[in-house]
């Protein structure tokens, strides 16, 4: 039986916290600036390097560094979009990135699960994938669907089989794309376009969207460029992620992991620009620290980083994708994990980044445990009811109620009771109780919810001549990725 699936609810605040001022906003981007034009960025891309050296940048070949003229940037990024669009199966899940909502994410690129049947720590497989993508196409905080953890059963196929198993399984929109081995990425664009309905469609309501990694410090990765043209292309917004970690690759300093970060960004995004202008392009920078006792990856910092982010990508007056992550390092689900998701809720709405949340992960954004999203949604409801303000209705103060009950009585029988006491949300997870009475375990609570969850629902399905166009891109995908693979 089909299940109806919710609209989806955005963030939004009149409170958003502004850490840098215009000055120091001036300050990095004219640092980014001096970066790009002094030290440059490494592109392995023979066309990514002419293109700038037909635009005038100073490329060396032989090195495959490409310094940028500060007016050459500008000219790139001044037909980048302000806002853009990213479709879903239906309108109401589009989501509009203009700065005016910010859109709650899933986290992404995890390879472990925790079974919610067996218990078991295990890889991840496509499976999962399309679990997770029906559980959150249920949950109407869950606005943006990015695959939680990898579809490692299916080798260097596995992006393809992600970005299948979102479009089949949520009616959201899906970050479908990512950097793969360039000649597999058009099946990507494929699928898009068979679901869309055609190029043209692709282009209004696109109904995946793509993030590509740069690699720190100043560089970009060969399959990343080639596939991120690809895309632009066919119309296919991007976001391109920095994620420097000061100590290893960036400067000890948050501003100086900045800086960095956003001379990657902002180089792909100008090279996108010069040769498809006007292609949806957005910004993201995930700065992390590196353990100094141990050199591992700590993302969880107390320096409002990501509100750094959102502000320098609205100075260069591109859409954001950050502000507020409820996934966390802890792993496992306890006080760190908790502490995290409060915390990165309550930001998510005070940053004001078009996509943010990263929510449903552990470990680093590598663990899964499938209970988690229930408890980190449930979570960011409760933000989400905080900021979404009070709406004053005089005749909420019931003065004639009052009166007819008086003073010492009660208002059990009254009808306006009956009538209003369901009005209130009530968590779930925290009210059952055992055949003791005593109250359940809210982990537990959301373990079981979950698992009803993928047990009931099930989206709309997409029109069987469209799956089984999907079901033979794949096909031929599979047999072009066996044969790179050999």
């Amino acid at each position: 039986m089909i299940s109806h699936t919710p609209d989806i609810l955005s963030f939004s605040s009149e409170f958003k916290r502004q850490i840098l001022s215009v000055s120091q906003i001036e300050i990095l981007k004219a640092s980014t600036l001096q970066l790009l034009a002094e030290v440059g960025v490494h592109f392995p891309s023979r066309r990514a390097l002419e293109t700038f050296a037909d635009h005038g940048a100073q490329v060396d070949m032989e090195k495959e560094i490409v310094k940028i003229p500060p007016e050459l940037v500008e000219k790139g990024m001044s037909t980048a979009p302000r806002a853009i669009v990213l479709g879903g199966r239906e309108p109401r899940f589009d989501l509009i990135l203009d700065g005016k909502h910010s859109y709650l994410a899933t986290d992404g690129c995890g390879v472990k699960v925790v079974d919610a049947e067996t218990r078991q720590l295990r890889p991840s497989k496509k499976e999962d994938v399309e679990r997770m993508a029906r559980v959150c196409d249920s949950l109407p905080l869950i606005s943006f669907f990015w695959p939680l953890v990898s579809a490692q059963d299916y080798g260097i196929a596995a992006p393809l089989h992600e970005c299948h198993a979102g479009l089949t399984n949520t009616l959201k929109h899906v970050r479908g794309g990512t950097t793969v081995h360039s000649q597999l990425a058009r099946y990507i664009v494929e699928m898009a376009t068979v679901v869309a309905g055609g190029p043209e469609e692709l282009r209004k309501r696109p109904p995946i969207c793509a993030n590509i990694c740069t690699i720190a410090p100043l560089a970009h990765d060969h399959n990343g460029i080639e596939t991120t043209l690809l895309y632009a292309e066919a119309g296919i917004p991007t976001s391109f992620m920095a994620m420097p970690t000061m100590g290893s690759t960036a400067p000890a300093t948050p501003l100086g992991a900045l800086v960095t970060g956003d001379a990657e960004v902002v180089s792909a995004m100008v090279l996108t620009q010069l040769l498809y202008p006007g292609a949806p392009v957005f910004h993201s920078i995930m700065t992390s620290l590196m353990d100094p006792r141990t050199g591992g990856y700590i993302s969880d910092l107390s320096i409002p980083m990501s509100y750094m982010a959102v502000q320098l990508a609205h100075a260069w007056n591109v859409p954001s994708l950050g502000g507020g992550s409820v996934s966390s390092d802890a792993p496992e689900i306890g006080w760190q994990s908790g502490t995290s998701t409060g915390m990165g809720a309550v930001q998510i709405p005070l940053a004001g980044g078009e996509v943010c949340g990263y929510l449903g992960m552990a470990g680093g954004s590598m663990i899964l445990y499938p209970e988690q999203v229930i408890l980190e949604h449930e979570i960011c409801q409760n933000t989400h009811d905080l900021f979404h303000g009070f709406e004053f209705d005089q005749s909420d103060l019931a003065l004639e109620v009052i009166a007819n009950v008086g003073p010492g009585d009660h208002f059990l029988l009254q009808k306006h009771t009956r009538q209003h006491i369901r009005d209130f949300r009530l968590s779930r997870l925290l009210r059952q109780k055992d055949e003791q009475g005593n109250v359940r375990d809210p982990r537990q609570v959301a373990l079981e919810e979950f698992i009803h969850r993928d047990e009931t629902h099930h989206p709309e399905p997409l029109p069987d001549h469209v799956l089984d166009e999907l079901n033979k891109i794949l096909e031929a995908a599979d047999i072009e990725a066996q044969q790179l693979e050999e």
